[in-house]
């Protein structure tokens, strides 16, 4: 927890420093025709340009790695239910759910619903 909290008053004091220092355009008191400031500014704004690249690259990481984690631990599935007839022995002709666990996209997955069904052994005909 002190790590987190360093680290934010770090980002802050870095932000700070930034909003107050880096919101100029003009050259201050150097003129525009001297190679000083022109360079200055140009290396400035290389500077800027690559550190700004560097934390993007080192945000996107994080919540590429984030999204990446919380959908493989994501408690929530989802379930299609097929109904199949089936005949029982005294010659009733019965409908029995069968669950089919299903990806995102609705593509059966190959293994057990939690429901308790057995994994499905191919492609079931889509439900209507």
């Amino acid at each position: 927890m002190k790590m987190n909290c360093r680290s934010a008053g770090v980002f802050t004091g870095l932000l700070a420093i930034l909003a107050a220092t880096g919101c100029r355009t003009d050259y201050g008191a150097g003129s525009p025709y001297q190679p000083g400031p022109v360079v200055g500014k140009t290396v400035g704004t290389g500077v800027g340009v690559v550190a700004g690249n560097a934390v993007g690259l080192g945000v996107g990481v994080v919540q590429g790695t984030v999204h990446g984690v919380a959908s493989t631990i994501d408690p929530s599935y989802r379930t299609v239910t097929v109904w199949k007839t089936e005949t029982t022995s005294d010659g009733r002709t019965i409908q029995v759910p069968h669950d089919i666990l299903v990806d995102q996209y609705g593509r059966p997955a190959v293994m057990p619903a939690p429901t308790g069904n057995s994994a499905p052994t191919s492609n079931p005909a889509p439900p209507k």
